[in-house]
C-alpha cells in the first residue's frame, strides 16, 4: 500500500520530497541519500534531486516504502 503525498504547487522536487515524506530530516541530505539508497520513480532509478515529480507520480524508497504524489491543485 502507498502513502499519498499532497502538494499544493505544480510539482516538488525529489529532494524536497524526500524530506516532506519523512525520508530525510534536512534537503541537504537529499543528494547523500540518493547515491547511498535505490530510489524509484515510476518504476525507474533516479538519482537526480531535483527531478520534478507531478501528481500521480510513484515514488519507491528502498527502507522506506512507497509513495504518490497528489497536488490540491485543480
Amino acid at each position: 500500500m502507498s502513502q499519498s503525498i499532497e502538494i499544493e504547487t505544480e510539482y516538488i522536487t525529489l529532494g524536497q520530497f524526500l524530506k516532506e515524506a519523512g525520508v530525510i530530516d534536512t534537503g541537504g541530505m537529499a543528494k547523500w541519500f540518493l547515491s547511498e539508497h535505490e530510489v524509484l520513480v515510476n518504476q525507474e532509478v533516479e538519482q537526480r534531486r531535483g527531478k520534478k515529480l507531478y501528481s500521480g507520480d510513484e515514488i519507491k524508497v528502498e527502507g522506506a516504502g512507497t509513495f504518490v504524489v497528489s497536488s490540491t491543485q485543480k
